[in-house]
């Protein structure tokens, strides 16, 4: 039986049921709208890790791309990094036409994120490319260091740095030459997504292309350095820096190279690609652009082409909710602000850009602050939330997704009290939109994507302490977390909860379709509402 209209999916981003110690901003936060929710209406935790989500194994955390994703197909597909893997351990990546035109190139420059963080990339998949080169007779090889500290501890750069240039010190004594040419932090340069920041992309462009940036002997003579010079700078927002010898820079990119983005997920990877591909590109100056063969370790978007080489076949994501939505002729008014429209929009629909049926969806991008999340906690919250009581006042729409980004993006941070100052937010706009919910008489479900607010200190795995600096101070944790999400099924008019064994955010989907009356089919994960 449908539930009243409209059903509304909000998805509080990186929002996760944690453990309740002091650096958890979820728990600690005044946080009494959402509380109230949960206790007052039918709520679950789901799995939004590891397997639950596609992800190699139960050790990985779940990211806001691959969260998307299973709640938009509602069910389980395998994502980058295991697709990668696989296409390693069966040898196939190596046989392929892209990976030989790279290899045959002058010089064969692999750019991305050096970090086991496995959310955009893994340093495991970079010594394995480094190998494949050495096999395929690659005389001449530059990495372009893309620091982490956001998918891993915040100044842990030196970790896969330093045995990388051991590595490549090592192969050069063959004969070959192979050195680290540039890097910086990956929220200063090249890795931003959905055109909230150019410049970014410039900044790192000119770096890796021209060779513009700091001019140091060694990647980790640069990191000390910055390090440093700055005590409170972390590795997301290291400058940009160039290894120079003789004061020349020994890794720009010049016409016959072959240049391979090897993160595997898609949404930061796009912008730089372009940058790379496109003849007719308006976003900045270019300058003496090389003439290069350019390529990815996976296709970022399938519909626009985006890159037109790569390596891996990206997830096939068919038979999605959005379309099946689409197909029953339900309304839907989909919102977020830039830095997760492409979660509710791209991601949710199965890496596809565009709408199932222009007649019937609404997108709508309020767009993102480019500054600092920790200096704007509240983002656009309020803004979303003013759209979406609109559109329910409007009466105009079956359907509302939407996305606040403000969990997620704030924690990355690592700011404690700007999170808490985030979650307050949150519930305050929850505030709003539940009582336009129930004065309508519809259905408003509250989910998130990935644990991050959650826990903001850095822990030991077995004691489960807070670790400390040498001044004694909490290390902050920038990353995701491993932790559950909940699910809560808030309404005027009850809805009793099925017992779904091992639930995960897959279930998501097929609730969604469950309460809008569309029929759930055999082959999506068990919806989490009693028929």
């Amino acid at each position: 039986m449908p539930a009243a209209k409209p059903v509304i999916l909000c998805i509080l981003d990186g929002v996760g049921l944690g453990r309740g110690g002091v650096d958890d901003a979820v728990a600690t936060a005044p946080t009494p709208v959402l509380d109230h929710l949960q206790k007052a209406h039918p709520t679950v935790a789901l799995k939004a890790h590891g397997t639950a989500v596609g992800l190699p194994s139960d050790g990985d955390m779940g990211n806001s791309e691959v969260g998307h994703n299973a709640m938009g197909a509602a069910r389980v597909v395998d994502q980058g990094a295991k697709l990668v893997d696989r296409a390693f351990a069966a040898g196939t990546l190596a046989q392929t036409e892209v990976w030989q035109a790279l290899c045959s190139t002058s010089t064969l420059h692999l750019l991305g994120l050096v970090s086991d963080g496995n959310v955009h990339s893994n340093v495991t998949h970079l010594n394995q490319l480094i190998d494949l080169a050495v096999a395929a007779g690659v005389t001449r090889l530059r990495v372009h260091v893309l620091t982490d500290g956001r998918d891993v501890s915040p100044r842990s750069a030196l970790t896969w740095v330093e045995p990388l240039e051991t590595k490549l010190a090592e192969l050069s004594k063959n004969g070959l030459d192979y050195r680290v040419g540039s890097g910086g932090g990956r929220m200063h340069i090249t890795m931003d997504r959905y055109q909230a920041d150019w410049e970014m992309v410039a900044r790192g462009y000119r770096c890796h292309v021209h060779g513009e940036g700091k001019p140091f002997s060694s990647a980790s003579e640069a990191i000390r350095t910055l390090y440093e010079a700055d005590p409170n700078v972390d590795d997301q927002w290291l400058p940009a820096f160039v290894v120079t010898e003789n004061g020349a820079p020994v890794g720009r990119i010049t016409d016959g190279d072959g240049v391979l983005f090897f993160n595997f997920r898609g949404d930061r990877g796009i912008e730089i690609s372009m940058a790379f591909e496109d003849d007719d590109f308006p976003h900045f100056d270019r300058g003496d652009r090389p003439n290069v063969t350019y390529a990815a370790m996976m296709q970022y978007d399938g519909d626009l082409l985006v890159p037109k080489r790569y390596l891996v076949d990206p997830p096939a994501i068919d038979d999605t909710v959005g379309e099946r939505l689409a197909a029953a002729g339900v309304r839907s008014f989909v919102i977020s602000e830039t830095q997760k429209f492409g979660h509710v929009t791209y991601f949710f629909n199965g890496n596809r850009s565009g709408r199932f049926d222009e007649a019937l969806e609404t997108y709508v991008e309020v767009p993102s602050d480019v500054v600092p999340f920790d200096e704007r906690p509240w983002m656009k919250a309020a803004e979303i939330t003013d759209a979406v009581i609109e559109a329910i006042e409007s009466g105009a729409y079956d359907h509302i997704r939407l996305n606040y980004a403000n969990g997620d993006m704030v924690g990355h941070t690592g700011n404690l009290r700007a999170t808490q100052l985030a979650m307050q937010v949150l519930d305050l706009q929850l505030e709003r939109l539940w009582q336009a919910v129930e004065k309508a008489g519809g259905v408003l479900l509250v989910t998130a994507d990935h644990g991050n607010a959650d826990q903001m200190y850095q822990r030991d795995k077995k004691s489960g302490d807070v670790k400390t600096n040498g001044q004694g101070q909490p290390i902050p944790l920038t990353s995701h977390t491993l932790a559950p999400v909940p699910f809560i099924v808030a309404s005027p008019t009850p809805h009793a909860l099925a017992n779904v064994d091992d639930a995960g955010i897959a279930s998501i989907g097929s609730t969604l379709l469950q309460l809008l009356g569309v029929e759930v089919p055999a082959h999506y994960a068990p919806g989490l509402i009693r028929s």
